[in-house]
């Protein structure tokens, strides 16, 4: 994934990475409110042919709250995106949370006294720990639980198509690691805990499920083995509990609503420090592998399992040494005492980012915030290449590159496959087989593939290429991140995610981290976003995102789990009534 935040349903994915489409809708990488993202630095960028893994998508969101309301945890891979820790049903329309009092408050004394299932809308990690660790519930029944949640609302009642298939050999997996926490203890903190993969990451058939990308001339192919980062989860003994929707090829495809996939439709309302072979990704040079998680917290523990140098992969290697443990960079009082600097000029500019004037009024209130938390807040700290950046085409450029490159891409990952029964060999069979079979992957309104096509019309690495390369980090770099870090005295910067915030850390590969913000107004004008989708609407969120240069992951980490502790922005609102699986873990431990 590259650096930015997936749209969640019913926001529109832009013609060109990085930049914000007409009619005021998101540019790809923007972190929704319910979001937080931690887009890692030096995204892994194997230098041998990519393998066991999808390109990345650019509508990283395309689903992932759904998803995180039905289960523990959520993998993705994704080109402009890092970790992102999002809210269960995130998406469409949303309601302010009337419920606030616990409902422990209102039993009997008697009753407050026996411990109470962890409700599944909002369970953290520790808490889920907690209860298996007890003897409360098993592993059995969170799969159980979770199994009947997705069922609930995936394609019945409101139809969300969050989850493309469930892994039939999940419940077996949980039964033996909670007979393994019976006799010899827990692996990790994700010790039977379950988890969803976006369906650009590779697992072995064998186990029982696809990785498709969401396209048709994927399915029932046959994949080497699992990808690098699952290897890293079962280590560590997480559950998969299936695979979940995405934008189709990561939204590389074309000019197309995110969220929607050939094989999951679309919902129907409304670089690194981890190992990233195995994946093919959109672009070498901006891909990363991420969790989407409900918290920072989850977020970073997570994070702490997949990261680490990987042999196979070139990129992971240049990272400092030893991996931190980011759970120690969980400090409420981080920004006390730091310099964070807003890089007004373009990046706030409704004008240009085709932003609601919403947001900014949300961001002035998130620096307030940040001052009271302790931090000095440089404003302007502007970038030298902010106007440039954004006429630029050269992220396109690389991006089609890369993306169709037969040395480490595309072509690469569909001869590596062990069957495919679609007969695709290349990028060029893949826009046939589309172009072939309409009803599968062209339905109204889905046609378009005119990213296929850009990528198949490219010449290779050639002068171009590097050249468009060299200015993607001045711009970025030289002349972007690093040029304003360095003048101001600067420990991060701070910008509301929408817009083009995300992509100038994208280019190149350094981390940003996102945190809820806040949710459009009831009064907000709606636009359409696509076929089904609109963007703005009212109730829809939108993040605060924190970057940082190289290897900043830590401390971006601290400052945004400071800003999230002390606002709770996530909380503030649920999803729609309809989004909310009923089924608890009291509905099936003991049967």
């Amino acid at each position: 994934m590259h650096g930015g935040a997936p749209p969640l349903p019913g926001y529109a994915a832009t013609p060109a990475r990085g930049r914000p489409s007409t009619g005021k809708i998101p540019g790809e990488f923007e972190a929704p409110a319910e979001i937080i993202q931690i887009r890692a630095v030096g995204i892994p960028k194997p230098r041998r042919p990519y393998r066991w893994g999808f390109p990345s998508a650019m509508a990283r969101w395309a689903f992932p709250s759904v998803a995180l309301a039905l289960v523990g945890a959520l993998l993705y891979s994704n080109p402009a995106c890092g970790f992102s820790v999002v809210n269960p049903f995130s998406i469409r329309t949303v309601e302010r949370n009337a419920a606030a009092e616990p409902v422990r408050q209102s039993l009997p004394l008697q009753a407050m006294s026996t411990p109470a299932f962890p409700d599944l809308y909002e369970a953290s990690v520790r808490e889920l720990q907690s209860g298996l660790d007890s003897g409360m519930f098993t592993s059995v029944d969170l799969v159980k639980a979770y199994f009947a949640r997705i069922d609930e609302v995936n394609l019945k009642g409101p139809a969300l198509r969050a989850v493309l298939e469930m892994n039939p050999s999940a419940l077996a997996q949980a039964a033996a690691l909670d007979e393994e926490r019976k006799t010899s203890g827990k692996r990790s903190e994700l010790h039977g805990i379950p988890i969803l993969l976006k369906d650009n990451i590779a697992t072995l058939a064998s186990e029982g499920m696809n990785t498709t990308a969401g396209s048709f001339s994927l399915l029932d192919s046959i994949v080497p083995d699992d990808a690098g980062v699952v290897k890293r989860l079962r280590a560590a003994g997480a559950i998969i509990l299936g695979k979940a929707n995405l934008s189709e090829w990561a939204h590389f495809r074309g000019n197309i609503a995110s969220g929607w996939s050939g094989r999951g439709g679309q919902c129907k309302p409304q670089q690194p420090r981890w190992d990233q072979a195995d994946f093919i990704p959109i672009s070498e040079h901006q891909d990363t592998v991420g969790p989407l998680t409900r918290s920072l917290t989850d977020g970073a523990i997570v994070l702490s399992i997949i990261a680490g140098k990987d042999p196979n992969d070139n990129f992971t290697l240049a990272q400092p040494s030893p991996v931190p443990d980011f759970t120690k960079a969980l400090n409420k009082d981080a920004l006390r005492g730091k310099r964070i600097g807003v890089p007004r000029k373009v990046f706030l500019n409704d004008s240009i980012t085709g932003n609601d004037p919403s947001v900014n009024v949300a961001f002035e209130a998130a620096l307030v915030t940040i001052k009271e938390l302790g931090a000095t807040v440089v404003d302007p700290a502007d970038l030298p290449s902010a106007e440039e950046f954004i006429t630029s085409n050269n992220e396109t450029i690389v991006l089609n590159v890369d993306f169709k490159a037969s040395s480490i891409q595309l072509n690469a990952w569909f001869q590596s496959l062990l069957k495919n029964p679609s007969g695709v060999e290349s990028l060029a069979d893949l826009i046939e087989f589309d172009n072939a079979n309409p009803t599968l992957e062209e339905p109204a309104g889905f046609e378009d593939q005119s990213q296929l096509i850009q990528a198949e019309a490219t010449e290779g690495r050639n002068a171009t290429f590097f050249a468009a390369l060299a200015a993607d980090h001045e711009l970025g770099s030289t002349q972007g991140i690093d040029f304003v870090l360095k003048k101001f005295n600067l420990d991060a910067l701070v910008l509301p995610a929408p817009g083009f915030t995300t992509t100038i850390a994208a280019v190149v590969g350094y981390p940003i981290v996102t945190v809820p913000l806040g949710f459009y107004p009831d009064n907000v004008t709606i636009g359409s976003a696509g076929p089904e989708t609109v963007y703005p609407a009212p109730g829809v969120p939108f993040g605060l995102s924190f970057l940082g240069t190289a290897f900043s992951e830590f401390d971006l980490i601290s400052f945004g789990f400071a800003y999230e502790q002390k606002t709770q922005t996530r909380l503030k609102r649920k999803a729609f009534p309809a989004a909310i699986p009923t089924t608890q873990l009291a509905d099936v431990v003991g049967r």
